[in-house]
């Protein structure tokens, strides 16, 4: 059996120099539970003395004095021994060749603790020797785990099983190492102290998916029931090798999201919840969520989740969107340019999705519809049509809104068609009509009077109004107007605001209807007239021949005859008399019958004609040419 054999010899040859008492036992010694285990001890004692009646040996448990009464596990002089020692106690030392190596069979825990040996050579000669031997018995082996087991660096387990029973030799067997990238397995004999030792150790690579796997080892003794098993759990630590967040997200704008983050490492890391540059959260654990409530649009952006243990660092984004709908568009201001001018309007809004941005101009679409969040309408060489009202509206999914300006275009006075004189029954009425920006000023000059008619001088009727960019002006020639030498109305119109003038002469527009009508008027008027004469000389032919001479009464009835005449009027008329100074007419006596008849006729203008003074023609008091006629 090994150790002892090599041990005694040695002990033997050892010479008693201090002459003092002394034990050489090993400090600490182990076994398996139901195993045996053996305690080598040599002692000493000094050279002086002589046993008495032989060397007798007692061995303690717990105590080295005998007063306190400590269990005894084996002694020479009698079998009388603690109960849990009975039977399982056997000094297999040569006391007299000062061995005292003892042998324990079919231990257990309870009997793990100090062993004391106490020499007695008779008489006063017995000694305790302090030094002791501590027995630890095992019910499973020992495994030699590294204080930190670290993922991707090399791992060395050491499995240990004692060897100190003589009656069995242990093997030892690792367990659960299938899953292992290659592993390998060395074996060693350590034998220290006086005591001996079998271990196995298992050398291998642990990846991170190795945390928490399980490992054995297994001692057992041949051709024996005893096995021993002990298990562990691998602690591999790792740094983060994944991090996993929610998937990016669309919400609208104030609602609420949470975002949660899940780290894989060992040990479990500080986990932090950063937008942009800004820590949000923290907090250490294997995950971590993340509430935001009420959002608005600038929360929008990339969330990230950091996971840091020490190990290693890693961290995953995600991309929170805000939904929500466009808000108001920002325009240019409100814009007064010069006819001609070109321009560009901005328009900018913001919203979630993208919204499309429409140019309206009163309520027509104008430009294109763009999809940006900025849109740019191009207005070139602008003329008084692009003059108006422009919105610009922002729409997508979730609203829309909008926002307008105006452009006013500014420009010189143009004179409108509708200018014109025409005749009227009090004369003569002037229009001058125009459109400009700022709203035209509108004066009249007679040139032939060398009179300029505007709001300061006012006489001719003069009436002027302005109806949003179109100015109009008007009066009236009670006398017809200034005529030039071919009898045309003689009336200049003057446009102008601050961007130019421009003057005109008035056409009139009914002039050759009217001379038209003057003609047609005189030859009926000339025939109506040469139709009273032969009738006044057919009746007078009559009663001369009845009367004898009744010619004479008709010549002193026309003595003074009355004023026959006729106007013009666009309806049909009649031949009547002007009774009175108030112009009221009343039909000619016997030409009443004439009332009855359609005529159509016009003023006749006798150029000729003779008063009864003198035969000249004369005016009538509202101003109508007239002549007299007297019967022959």
């Amino acid at each position: 059996m090994w150790c002892l054999e090599l041990l005694l010899p040695l002990l033997l040859i050892i010479k008693d120099v201090s002459g003092q008492w002394n034990v050489w036992i090993p400090r600490d010694i182990s076994a398996m539970t139901n195993s045996c285990v053996v305690i080598p001890c040599t002692f000493m004692y000094p050279s002086g003395i002589r046993p008495y009646r032989g060397i007798h040996g007692i061995w303690y448990f717990g105590q080295p004095y005998p007063q306190l009464f400590p269990p005894v596990v084996f002694k020479t002089r009698t079998e009388i021994v603690h109960e849990s020692y009975q039977g399982r106690t056997k000094l297999i030392g040569d006391l007299h060749q000062r061995n005292c190596t003892l042998l324990i069979s079919n231990i257990g825990t309870e009997h793990s603790g100090r062993y004391y040996f106490r020499a007695d050579l008779g008489g006063a000669n017995i000694y305790t020797y302090p030094d002791f031997s501590e027995l630890k018995v095992l019910d499973q082996p020992n495994i030699d785990i590294p204080e930190e087991i670290v993922a991707d660096e090399n791992l060395e387990l050491t499995c240990y099983a004692p060897d100190n029973c003589p009656e069995n030799s242990p093997e030892i067997q690792w367990m659960y190492t299938d899953y292992l990238p290659e592993p390998e397995y060395t074996s060693d004999y350590v034998e220290e102290s006086n005591t001996a030792v079998l271990s196995s150790t298992l050398t291998f690579t642990p990846r991170p998916m190795h945390n928490g796997q399980l490992l054995g080892c297994r001692v057992y003794y041949p051709n024996t029931t005893l096995a021993y098993e002990r298990l562990i759990s691998l602690d591999v630590k790792y740094a983060p090798r994944s991090v996993w967040v929610n998937v990016s997200a669309e919400v609208m704008e104030g609602s609420s999201v949470t975002l949660h983050c899940e780290v894989d490492s060992n040990p479990p890391p500080r986990i932090s919840w950063l937008f942009g540059d800004q820590e949000l959260l923290w907090d250490t654990a294997s995950n971590t969520s993340l509430s935001l409530e009420d959002l608005t649009p600038s929360q929008e952006g990339i969330y990230t989740c950091v996971g840091n243990n020490g190990y290693g660092v890693m961290n995953t984004s995600m991309y929170l969107a805000v939904l929500y709908p466009p808000s108001e568009p920002v325009v240019n201001g409100s814009l007064t340019i010069m006819e001609g001018s070109s321009i560009s309007l901005q328009c900018s809004t913001q919203g979630n999705p993208a919204p499309t941005l429409t140019w309206l101009k009163d309520g027509e679409l104008v430009g294109t519809i763009t999809a940006e969040e900025v849109s740019v309408l191009e207005l070139l060489e602008l003329t008084p049509q692009g003059e108006g009202q422009y919105r610009c509206l922002a729409e997508n999914e979730h609203g829309r809104a909008s926002s307008s300006l105006n452009i006013t275009v500014e420009y010189a006075p143009v004179l409108l068609d509708e200018s014109k004189c025409a005749v009227v029954r009090e004369g003569v009425q002037c229009v001058c009509m125009a459109t400009g920006n700022p709203e035209p000023t509108i004066e009249f000059y007679l040139p032939d009077k060398n009179i300029t008619i505007n709001d300061t001088f006012g006489r001719y009727n003069y009436y002027t109004r302005t109806d949003g960019h179109t100015s109009t002006g008007m009066i009236k020639l009670r006398e017809k107007g200034e005529r030039l030498g071919n009898g045309a109305v003689n009336v200049h119109c003057s446009i102008s605001n601050m961007y130019g003038s421009e003057s005109f002469h008035l056409e009139l527009q009914q002039e050759k209807k009217y001379m038209m009508a003057v003609i047609v008027g005189t030859i009926g008027g000339v025939a109506v007239i040469a139709f009273i004469i032969a009738a006044v000389r057919y009746v007078g032919h009559n009663n001369k021949k009845e009367n004898g001479n009744p010619g004479q009464d008709l010549v002193s009835k026309l003595e003074n005859p009355a004023l026959y005449y006729s106007t013009v009027k666009k309806d049909k008329q009649c031949l009547r008399k002007k009774v009175g100074e108030d112009g009221d007419y009343q039909p000619v006596g016997s030409m009443a019958d004439l009332e009855r008849q359609e005529l159509n006729y016009a003023a006749l203008e006798f150029l000729g004609g003779r008063s009864r003074d003198g035969g000249t023609s004369g005016r009538g008091d509202d101003g109508s040419d007239y002549t007299e006629i007297k019967a022959k």
